[in-house]
């Protein structure tokens, strides 16, 4: 059923894997790359037609300095965050929640709530731009940071409950109905018993939903206008002026905003990666 590892293979299968494999992450790497050379190209360069050579010169202080003195990136950023951190702390509390409630109670139409969660993230979001903005518009939510991390919690929900509920499911029911036994209640057992067996899910999640709020683009421009309320990814359009577009700054800011989520990867990597694996073996 499952493919077998790469050290069992034969000797020629483990040659070919070992000089595709660098060649597939040089791929893979490339749209990276581009960007980060042009981050420290010449404008010169691009206005020459040197798009893919050697840059003539380095100019990276120059491109990252001028992004902050040409835009308002700072606090684009800072909006980002103030969007981010809000979401995730909201959409990893409530799929805590309904993961307990769906996995450990046994009701009539568990699975049937389950799969409208499950559901829900098979649901092209696009389409749901017009009836999303109408209704913030009503509301008086459109174009407010309240707005913003309102519906990104919702729209986030549904994915973080399939999440978590599946990795409340994998724990021992024993250790629930043991507490029971002893009389304790049930926000204690999810609380004292469950929380602490799933903080591993609960910061992979936490990685997850942060480099999905912090890299959209798409509700970031549709819900948000006035530069008051604009993350980084629709902040930097003010880096293209009307006749021309000085990509090598739009990949410099590409760079900076690309960091905060590179960074919290990495500071959460050893718990991201426990929480990925948890449940995968048993015994």
């Amino acid at each position: 059923m499952f493919p077998r590892p790469i050290a069992q293979r034969s000797r020629p299968v483990q040659i070919a894997y070992q000089a595709i494999l660098p060649v597939a992450l040089i791929i893979w790497l490339l749209p990276l790359i581009g960007i980060a050379v042009t981050s420290i190209r010449p404008a010169s360069d691009l206005a020459s037609g040197n798009y893919f050579g050697i840059p003539s010169s380095f100019a990276g202080v120059e491109n990252y300095t001028a992004v902050f003195r040409n835009s308002n990136i700072g606090y684009y950023i800072l909006n980002s965050f103030r969007v981010t951190i809000p979401t995730v702390i909201g959409a990893v509390a409530l799929s805590c929640l309904s993961g307990y409630a769906l996995a450990i109670y046994r009701f009539k139409g568990n699975l049937i709530v389950f799969f409208m969660f499950v559901a829900g993230n098979f649901v092209p979001f696009q389409i749901l731009a017009i009836p999303v903005r109408d209704l913030t518009l009503k509301l008086g939510l459109y174009n407010s940071m309240t707005g913003l991390i309102l519906f990104h919690v919702a729209f986030q929900t549904g994915f973080c409950t399939l999440f978590m509920r599946n990795f409340m499911k994998a724990l021992p029911f024993s250790l629930v109905e043991a507490a029971r036994v002893e009389g304790i209640g049930e926000w204690r057992i999810f609380w004292y018993i469950i929380l602490p067996l799933v903080r591993p899910a609960m910061a992979a999640l936490s990685v997850l939903i942060f480099t999905f709020i912090w890299n959209d683009y798409f509700w970031a421009t549709v819900m948000a206008q006035s530069a008051d309320v604009r993350p980084i990814t629709a902040g930097m359009n003010e880096l293209k002026g009307q006749w021309k577009v000085a990509w090598e700054l739009i990949a410099a800011a590409s760079i900076i905003a690309a960091m905060p989520p590179v960074a919290m990867f990495f500071l959460m990597q050893k718990h991201f990666i426990a929480g990925l694996t948890l449940g995968a073996t048993k015994g």
